[in-house]
């Protein structure tokens, strides 16, 4: 039981830390008109794989072909599962869904 307790603790703490995401730092870094590549890459490649192959999150090679860019700047405003909400926000986030929405 305390074995199945700890992988729990440990799966969960490598799933916040690697999902979470650092906020912008003092005098951070300039991310308006951002390519939306690079930002899947420092936001959602750690979980979703560097080639959209997924991991820890599913797999976002064909996302378009599921979810309009609608119901996918919805996921990134509010989380679903294990993903955490607003990772990415406004001009950003919405970069990225149309990106990902054009992945079929």
């Amino acid at each position: 039981m305390k074995k199945k307790l700890l992988a729990l603790l440990m799966g969960t703490s490598l799933v916040l830390a690697a999902c979470g995401g650092g906020g912008d730092e003092a005098g951070g870094g300039d991310t308006a008109g951002a390519d939306p590549e690079k930002l899947y890459n420092q936001k959602c490649s750690s979980c979703h794989g560097g080639n959209l192959e997924g991991g820890v999150g599913p797999k976002l090679s064909d996302v378009g072909s599921r979810l309009s860019q609608e119901d996918i700047e919805s996921v990134i405003a509010n989380g679903q599962g294990s993903m955490p909400p607003k990772l990415l926000e406004g001009d950003d986030a919405s970069a990225v869904a149309e990106w990902l929405a054009n992945k079929k």
